[in-house]
Order: C-alpha cells, then sequence, then structure tokens
C-alpha cells in the first residue's frame, strides 16, 4: 500500500513521536491487562477456581501423563458410576492441547502443569485484548469510505461498487501517517483504545481471570483470532487478500476444539457473509475468502471428535452450509456472466434460472435425508434462546442460574460506560461503512439479541463492545488531536496544484468513478464541507480547541472512572469461590480452605474404590481434588441419571436412603446457608419430577417443596434435610461435649 511520506524534519520527528506514544499506549493496556487478571493469583496463589475447571485441569494432568492417543481413547469409570463417561469424545480439547504445549515446548521444568493452567486465563486475556485491537484497526481502514445508506441505494439501484474502486488508504485529514510499518490514523487510535476496554471490561474478566482454567478463557482469544482474520481477508484494494481467509479457517479450527460456542462464530460470519450479497458487495474476492474460510475449516472441525459431522447434520450449523452453496451458485453466474458480456437483466434471468434449478436439487436432497434421521435436532440451550416464555422446557438447564435472560443492571455491571459507547461506535461504523466494517453491525445484532437471552453470553459482548468503544473514542481523539495539529493550508494546495500540473496518477479514472449514492448525498456532503470551511478559520480553530479540550478532559475523567470500577469488580470476579476470605470482629482476616480440606479429607480417610454421591455441582472437585468415584458432575450428559439423584436427595428419607446405599458409599451435603443444597433442593425436586412424575403427584414444577417463611412438609422429610439437620444437631453436641474433633463417620454417610 502507499503510504505518505514525511516531507520535513518536523513531520519526521511527529513520525516517531506518534509511533513512541502509540508503542506506549499498546504497552501499558496489554500491561495492565496482565496485571488485572492476575489479582486471584496474588492473593490466594495459584489456584484453580470454581467448580468446572477442576475437570479441565485433570483432563489436562492425564493428557499431559498418557498422551495424546490414549487421551482420545480415555474412558473414565471414576464419573457417573456406574455409566462412566468416554471423556476423549466429549470434550472440547484445545485447551489441554495448549496447556500442555506450553508445558512441554515452552515452559519445561520452570513451570508446573498446575501453575500453568492457572496462568493460562491471563496470557490468553493480554492477547485477546491485542485481537480485539486488531479488529478496530481493521473496521477503521480509509478503505470502509462508504455509509450504509449509500450501500443500501446502490444495491437497490443495482449500481454494485467493485473492489477496485474503491479508494486506497488515506490520510484522514487529522495529521500524518506513519511511513514506515504501514500504519494508518485515526485506525491505530481506535484499536489501542479497543486494547484498552477490551483489558479490562468486566464481561471479559469473568471468564480469564488467573486461575479461571476454563474453555472460554481460550475459546474468547480464538473467537477474535477468527474474525480478525475474516474482516483481515475482506480489506479492500488488496488483490490477494482473501488469502487470509485460510487462516481464518485453521483459527476457526481451534476455535471449534476449544468450546462449543463455535457455532456463534460459524453463523455470525455466515450471516455475514450473506448480508454481503444482499449489500451488492460480492465480488471474486469475497466469494475466495468465504469459500477457503468454509472449506478449510469445515474439514478442520469435523476432525475434532466431539463434533465429527455435525457441521453438516446439525440444524445448528446449516445456515453457513447454505450460504456456501449459494455462494457456488452466484460464482457461477457471474462467471458467465463475464464471459458472454450479459446485460443487467439477461445476468438476473440467468441467477433466477441457475438458483431455481440449485433450489429444487436442495429440496429434493433434503426430503431425501430426512427420514432417515439425517439432521439432528436443536438442543435445549439453544432451544431456550428462542422459546422465552417457556425457557427450554428442561429444568436441569433452566436451573442453572447463568442461563437466565440477561437484565438492564447485568449489562451495566460487565460492561459499565461501554453501554454508551459501543453505540456511539455503532453510528461511527454507519458512515464508515465496507467489507470489513459491516462485520462488526452483523456481530454487534447478534451479540445482543443471544446475550439478552441469556446472561452466560454476555462474554460474548465484550470483544464488539470493546471495538465499537475503541472506534468511538478513537476517532474522537484523533479530531480532537487535529485542532492542534493541522496541516499549513497553503502547503496543502501547492501540493494539490502540482499534482494537477503532473496530470492525473494512475487509476485516477476508478477514483473518481462515482456511484450512484454520491449523487444521492450530495446535500449532505456540502454541509460537511461547509463545517470544515468553517473550523479552517480563526474563530472556528478557537471553537473546535476548547471543544476539543473538553472533550479530552470528559474522556480522561470517564476513562479513569471505568478503570477503578473494573479494578474493583476483577476483586470479586478473582474470589475462587472454593477458597474464602472473611473478615472477624477485631479486623484481622482469615482465609477459609474448609472445601479442599473437605476433598483432601476424603481422599486421605476413604478407600481408593470408594463411590460419593452429592449434587452434580461437586462431581468436579471431588473427581478432580479428592480422586473419589462420583455419581454425576457438571457434564450433564444424562438427565435421568441426575434426576435420580435428585430423587435420592429431596425424596423421603426412607426412600432417599436406599437409592444412596445402591449408588454410592458416602453422601457429601453442602450447608451453611446462602446456595447451599438445602436452598438448591426445589430445584433437585423439580428435575426429579421431570422424570419421576409420581415425585410431586399433580405437582409439575413442585410448588409444594419449598420455603418462602418456614420449610414445607415434603422438604422437612427429606433425605437432603434430615443429614443437614442431623448433622448440625452432632456438630453442637460434640463441640460442646469435647475438645472440637470433628464429625465422625460410620462409613454409611459424610455430611459437611
Amino acid at each position: 500500500m502507499a503510504t505518505t511520506k514525511p516531507s520535513s524534519a518536523s513531520d519526521h520527528l511527529f513520525s516517531l513521536v506518534w509511533m513512541g506514544a502509540v508503542l506506549y499506549g499498546v504497552a501499558f493496556f496489554l500491561q495492565n491487562a496482565y496485571n488485572i487478571r492476575l489479582q486471584a493469583i496474588n492473593e490466594f496463589g495459584p489456584v484453580i477456581h470454581e467448580f468446572d475447571p477442576y475437570f479441565n485441569w485433570r483432563a489436562t494432568q492425564y493428557l499431559y501423563e498418557n498422551g495424546a492417543k490414549k487421551f482420545l481413547k480415555w474412558f473414565d469409570h471414576m464419573v457417573w458410576y456406574p455409566l462412566g463417561r468416554p471423556v476423549g469424545t466429549t470434550i472440547y480439547p484445545g485447551m489441554q492441547f495448549t496447556a500442555v504445549f506450553i508445558k512441554n515446548y515452552i515452559m519445561g521444568d520452570k513451570m508446573s502443569l498446575n501453575d500453568i493452567c492457572c496462568y493460562m486465563p491471563a496470557w490468553f486475556g493480554v492477547i485477546a485484548s491485542f485481537l480485539v485491537g486488531c479488529i478496530a484497526y481493521e473496521a477503521s481502514l480509509e478503505g470502509n469510505s462508504m455509509t450504509l445508506f449509500g450501500a443500501l441505494l446502490d444495491a437497490l439501484t443495482g449500481h454494485y461498487t467493485e473492489d477496485a474502486s474503491v479508494s486506497s488508504p488515506k490520510s484522514t485529514g487529522y495529521y500524518k501517517l506513519s511511513s514506515y510499518i504501514g500504519l494508518y490514523s485515526p485506525a491505530v487510535e481506535c484499536a489501542v483504545f479497543a486494547m484498552g476496554f477490551m483489558a479490562v471490561v468486566p464481561a471479559h474478566l469473568m471468564r480469564s481471570v488467573g486461575g479461571g482454567y476454563d474453555n472460554e478463557s481460550v475459546a474468547v482469544t480464538a473467537m477474535s483470532l477468527t474474525f480478525f482474520l475474516w474482516m483481515r481477508s475482506l480489506r479492500s484494494n488488496e488483490k490477494h487478500s482473501y488469502l487470509f481467509g485460510i487462516l481464518a479457517g485453521v483459527a476457526y479450527f481451534y476455535m471449534v476444539a476449544a468450546w462449543g460456542g463455535y457455532i456463534f462464530v460459524l453463523n455470525l460470519i455466515g450471516a455475514h457473509a450473506a448480508l454481503l450479497v444482499l449489500l451488492g458487495r460480492f465480488s471474486t474476492k469475497v466469494y475466495l475468502s468465504y469459500t477457503l474460510f468454509y472449506v478449510i475449516g469445515t474439514s478442520l472441525a469435523i476432525q475434532v471428535p466431539v463434533v465429527g459431522w455435525t457441521p453438516l447434520k446439525s440444524l445448528e450449523q446449516l445456515a453457513p452450509c447454505v450460504v456456501f452453496l449459494g455462494y457456488q451458485v452466484l460464482q457461477y453466474c457471474e462467471i458467465m456472466r463475464k464471459r458472454n458480456k450479459w446485460s443487467r437483466s439477461q445476468a438476473w434471468k440467468f441467477r433466477i434460472q441457475v438458483g431455481s434449478a440449485a433450489f429444487v436439487a436442495l429440496v429434493v436432497l433434503v426430503m431425501a435425508v430426512t427420514p432417515r434421521g439425517y439432521f439432528g435436532p436443536l438442543s435445549s440451550r439453544v432451544r431456550g434462546l428462542f422459546v422465552p416464555h417457556t425457557k427450554t422446557g428442561n429444568p436441569l438447564v433452566d436451573s442453572v442460574a447463568e442461563h437466565q435472560a440477561a437484565s438492564q443492571q447485568a449489562y451495566w455491571q460487565y460492561l459499565h460506560i461501554l453501554c454508551f459507547l459501543a453505540p456511539l461506535g455503532f453510528i461511527f461504523m454507519l458512515f464508515r461503512f465496507g467489507d470489513s466494517a459491516s462485520f462488526l453491525l452483523v456481530y454487534a445484532f447478534a451479540a445482543y439479541f443471544f446475550s439478552h437471552k441469556m446472561v452466560r453470553l454476555i462474554l460474548l459482548t465484550a470483544p464488539i463492545a470493546s471495538s465499537l468503544s475503541g472506534i468511538a473514542v478513537g476517532r474522537s481523539v484523533a479530531w480532537c488531536l487535529s485542532a492542534f495539529m493541522e496541516e499549513d493550508d497553503t502547503k496543502k494546495s501547492t501540493t494539490k496544484k502540482k499534482v494537477d500540473e503532473n496530470g492525473k496518477p494512475k487509476g485516477s479514472k476508478k477514483k473518481e468513478k462515482k456511484s450512484s449514492s454520491d449523487d444521492k448525498f450530495a446535500g449532505i456532503a456540502a454541509i460537511q464541507q461547509g463545517f470544515d470551511e468553517a473550523s479552517k478559520s480563526t474563530e472556528g480553530k478557537i471553537v473546535k480547541g476548547i471543544a476539543s479540550i473538553v472533550i479530552l478532559g470528559s474522556l480522561y475523567y470517564q476513562a479513569t472512572s471505568f478503570k477503578s470500577y473494573s479494578w474493583q469488580i476483577s476483586k470479586g470476579l478473582s474470589n475462587p469461590s472454593i477458597i474464602l476470605k472473611g473478615q472477624m470482629r477485631d479486623g484481622s482476616v482469615v482465609t477459609v480452605d474448609d472445601y479442599r480440606e473437605a476433598y483432601w479429607w476424603l481422599r486421605d480417610n476413604t478407600p481408593a474404590d470408594a463411590r460419593v454421591m452429592a449434587w452434580w455441582d461437586y462431581g468436579y472437585q471431588i473427581t478432580g481434588i479428592a480422586n473419589r468415584t462420583t455419581i454425576a458432575d457438571g457434564n450433564t450428559w444424562n438427565h435421568e441419571h441426575i434426576a435420580l439423584l435428585g430423587k435420592a436427595l429431596t425424596g423421603s428419607e426412607e426412600e432417599g436412603y436406599q437409592i444412596a446405599r445402591h449408588l454410592a458409599d458416602y453422601v457429601l451435603i453442602w450447608g451453611g446457608g446462602g446456595g447451599d443444597d438445602l436452598a438448591k433442593s426445589p430445584h433437585l425436586a423439580r428435575i426429579a419430577n421431570s422424570v419421576y412424575r409420581d415425585h410431586c403427584p399433580g405437582d409439575v414444577t413442585c410448588r409444594a417443596f419449598g420455603f418462602v417463611v418456614s420449610l414445607s412438609q415434603i422438604c422437612l422429610n427429606s433425605l437432603c434435610y434430615e443429614f443437614l439437620s442431623t448433622t448440625l444437631c452432632q456438630m453442637l453436641f460434640t463441640s460442646a461435649g469435647s475438645s472440637g474433633n470433628s464429625l465422625s463417620n460410620d462409613g454409611e454417610e459424610l455430611s459437611l
């Protein structure tokens, strides 16, 4: 690409200062991203957090000790007793393979495998922040020079803009560009501020703090990389930019291996590819970009055992496949149009004929394979995104708090000031529109829709909110700085005159070629030109300078406030939950490590083949820390098995005891208020009743099982309550009549 060369020593000096400021900003924000994610490790040490990360840790340990071949064939007999689980074919192993790769080929003996797993979320959080900056940069280049309204008018009138006619990146008039590595302003400013927002936004922190060894901590980075490479493959005025579609397919493969949320990534890129067609932006480059992405990405994705052929069979993933087939039809029609030099009407007639034939063939194929059960149904979680009244219909899924709908308070909690800045960036994008930039508009709509349906998916809004906010702030800051760094008007006019005298450069005809929308927006262009002329006057420069100072001051204040808020929120998000800290009356801080101590007690005081029955929440921790066989865990793949577990804990004492003795040697109950097992018991009862209808006769939702002011009689008779009440009495008696030894057990039950 062409770059603007410094024409004087002052320009050269300014370029160096500008690049220095950019590099400092990038380093500052990325360092901040790393530090804010290490709060948990600095305070509690390298400890795995929550529940699911303990399964990930155990799987990583098995992979490291046994190798990939055994890992992919691993059948775990210690979980889901007596069924077991084929872990190798039911896990997204990308994160585990990444951790083992880092251990074997990068860190070696410098770090333990546990420490690598604890630090990985912070490392990948930094990388994700950088990639979000790259996304904002790609969307802010001058190649994105259309307006959405102009693109729509061109599409409606049939005046499609060829990629070659889009002007190459050039100076925006803000100030000089870097002539060394091809960076452009204000795209660089947008990128830097987008990094800054992504570095500390709580929506991303909630899944990327140190110790939070969960799939999303790696997947958000893989998702951001895929999105950036997809946008990069669509960059204007680069003949071979479509080759980045190959890299986008490879990045998508890593996303597939890391997290089940790859379905969102695939459908989002497919939706954007379809939108480009509707906007009349279909071209050979767009065709090659999407075709390479889809073919390579899908070919690699089906190699992941847990995925298999679902990209070509699951209803959730067939829409991008239809878009891919449609692209082949469109490209064939374009080849024939150019070869035969057809008119617009002739080309459309041929498209309709070929499209109709392809549609009929597709319908026949679908009708042939559907009776054979080729297509799989929508999953309960995806179904819940589109059925707001009945939720998913699965009480097991609906009982999870993070599957509930998001509220306005949740958006403010996790996005804070980005709730206002992102819409502003969205408006900027409407007037700086292009093939790459249009992707952010699709992403914004999709992320808001799905996150509104399920609060857990607010995670998906972090990259797009940070990108749009970075664009809003970056363009605002660049405009403000331009008030103090205006080029000399005489120099600019002289340069323009010199170009005119020497003749038009190559390609000027294409640049002068206007689309039909230019005339439509001539009035708006005239108004903009009037403002530009007014701002060059003495009075205009004074007003612009004052406005710039006010805007910069306001942005600095809001940025400082947002940073303080994010650090405060990160303290709560950095709590590992398995270790707690409390404050005594005298102000001293104590560490409560009862959970791990209980699991260690199980490990040290029970037989190696002991079976422990507990609600599925604690299954991963029991196997990961205590190394004991469990009845169910967070994989929740067998609804009936979990329903039986719920029936045992919330049924009568006699019935529950018989089920427990049949399945397990020990029962672990969590008590002590808050979200303990007694508080969860209404959910347990509903899940049990969804399979065993006699559990709550005539009461589908088990409303009789629960408590508002006092416990219901059904709850008082449950095994869960009997264990808790009996244990509390014994603990009180023991502490009053002895020296405070821990509660002894008879080998049949263990209550905590």
